[in-house]
């Protein structure tokens, strides 16, 4: 395993592709600005995560998530296959390592919808991407829209609003702050940010082997 964490460090070191890590409290707007950037970029790919849960009647393997068994999941940590993974109310959720390098072998840049937790892994072990925190315009409006969903309860609409207290306080492991005040100017500000990110020189130079030589 650790032969094969090096490989993967060297190869997400020196890979020419662009990661895009986009996080966000519940009632932030982070999904919905996810959406409409990936059907806008076409040289985008949304990372599909393994999980332990059972798939809902609406999902497909593959496509929404990998459904595997407990027993699998905890295999492939063992192996160290992913980038990054989390127990969330009971279930586990992890990113495939080989999944990524896959889509990014294909021609692609794979943007990852992941909370703080997997931000805090994904720096841990290959701190290189582009780190993007959408947040709401104030806590008010934080619950005004979690509260238009019409399906919270009052304890659980509590239990939100704590847990998207804790997660705000880590805007710091971002590069970049995004309000989401109006979401067609925030789907701007992140698209733009992600073309920006693809034009550093650090980034770029990778694909460019004669300029590389030059220098």
């Amino acid at each position: 395993m650790v032969h094969r964490k090096r490989v993967w460090k060297r190869y997400w070191e020196t890979s020419n592709k662009v990661r895009v890590f986009i996080s966000g409290p519940s009632g932030a707007g982070k999904s919905t600005i996810i959406r409409k950037l990936l059907a806008l970029d076409d040289k985008l790919v949304l990372s599909v995560s393994y999980t332990t849960r059972g798939p809902r009647p609406e999902e497909v393997h593959g496509k929404d998530y990998f459904f595997v068994s407990r027993e699998e999941f905890e295999d492939m940590i063992k192996k160290g296959a992913f980038l990054e993974y989390a127990n969330v109310h009971d279930h586990l959720y992890g990113t495939s390592l080989d999944w990524v390098r896959q889509k990014e072998e294909s021609g692609l840049d794979v943007l990852f919808d992941i909370d703080v937790q997997g931000v805090e892994q994904v720096k841990a072990k290959a701190p290189q991407g582009c780190f993007i925190f959408v947040v709401p315009p104030g806590m008010d409006t934080l619950k005004e829209r979690l509260g238009s969903r019409g399906t919270e309860t009052p304890e659980s609409m509590k239990l939100r609003l704590r847990n998207a207290m804790k997660e705000l306080a880590y805007w710091k492991n971002y590069d970049y702050l995004v309000v989401n005040d109006d979401l067609n100017r925030a789907v701007r500000e992140v698209s733009s940010i992600i073309t920006a990110f693809r034009c550093k020189a650090e980034n770029a130079i990778k694909a460019l082997g004669w300029l590389q030589e030059i220098g």
